[in-house]
């Protein structure tokens, strides 16, 4: 059996870190400490256990935050680090995921203490609490409006040659911004269960809104926390062989005159919307392993291409 190998790889196509998005999350970093000590001070004050577990729970959401400053920092720094086969963007990734761990944790402690709120009420000073609670939801409004990912979430790919005309829409974001940003969006839903909590107590009496709506809040962060965790741990995973781009790459060796069958293919992500591809194909006719890999190069998706073609000897 005859066999050929063609690899290619662009230059300088790895995501190795995000400036703009590392330096809005050290603004919202910054913010989130400044109102995490203002809502545990007034929480103090105002005997609110609302408003104080708010802020412990922004406390969470600040180390969250650093982690995400810390992961942009070390693949920005560890760019040009050989170790590194297909560069640092991952770290961003895993940074990521711990932070939905993190997140996973603030809905378990919000569970936890609206439970135990619930069964042992305490009187708070309404006015105070529910003003500082008002200030923290502005805080966090503007630290979500700092994180959002101003990139657009899907970006329609409209290849030439063999998918003139046809449109495919890819996922891409920054998971480790938008880890950050669920942090602060979780917080600001509970500063608004706060404050629903803390004015339903001030107007009715009524001191089970509280604990109730927490409980409710904990439930909203844990769904999403899930999610974060589930969308980075198939990136760490390589778990990506169901991305559209490994259809792409199915469709384009169908096209062939000559035919080729697929003995192994590995698709996986190297950047935010960039992955590597590794094709063994066995052909039944003159078929180059050159010529195969400039049809995939047309999916300007796929940085890293490698490609094994073998042709069975003649008889």
């Amino acid at each position: 059996m005859n066999s050929q190998t063609s690899e290619y790889r662009h230059s300088h196509v790895f995501d190795e870190g995000n400036p703009l998005a590392e330096r809005k999350t050290r603004w919202a970093l910054g913010l989130t400490l400044v109102m995490m000590v203002a809502e545990i001070f007034g929480g103090w004050l105002s005997n609110s256990m609302a408003l104080l577990a708010d802020g412990w729970h922004m406390s969470s959401h600040a180390l969250a935050l650093g982690l995400s400053v810390v992961a942009y920092r070390a693949a920005r720094q560890l760019a040009n680090d050989g170790r590194f086969a297909f560069g640092t963007w991952k770290i961003e990734i895993l940074g990521g995921y711990s932070s939905a761990i993190v997140l996973l944790g603030i809905a378990g402690l919000m569970l936890f203490q609206s439970v135990e709120r619930l069964f042992s009420p305490s009187p708070i000073h309404y006015d105070e609490a529910i003003a500082i609670a008002v200030i923290g939801l502005a805080v966090n409004l503007a630290c979500a409006w700092l994180l959002k990912d101003d990139h657009a979430h899907h970006h329609d790919h409209h290849h030439g040659h063999a998918h003139e005309g046809h449109g495919h829409d890819h996922h891409h974001h920054d998971l480790n911004l938008r880890s950050a940003y669920l942090h602060v969006m979780a917080d600001a839903a509970t500063s608004v269960l706060a404050i629903i909590a803390l004015i339903g107590g001030k107007l009715w009496g009524a001191a089970w809104l509280d604990p109730l709506i927490g409980i409710v809040g904990a439930a909203m962060v844990a769904l999403w926390a899930i999610g974060l965790l589930r969308e980075t741990g198939r990136v760490l995973l390589d778990a990506e062989m169901d991305a559209p781009v490994v259809e792409e790459i199915r469709e384009v060796i169908e096209q062939f005159p000559i035919q080729a069958d697929i003995v192994d293919l590995h698709v996986w992500r190297v950047g935010k919307s960039k992955y590597a591809c590794i094709l063994s194909l066995v052909s039944h006719g003159s078929l180059s392993a050159d010529t195969v890999r400039q049809q995939l190069s047309i999916h300007e998706e796929l940085v890293h291409i490698t490609v094994e073609v073998n042709q069975p000897n003649a008889a």
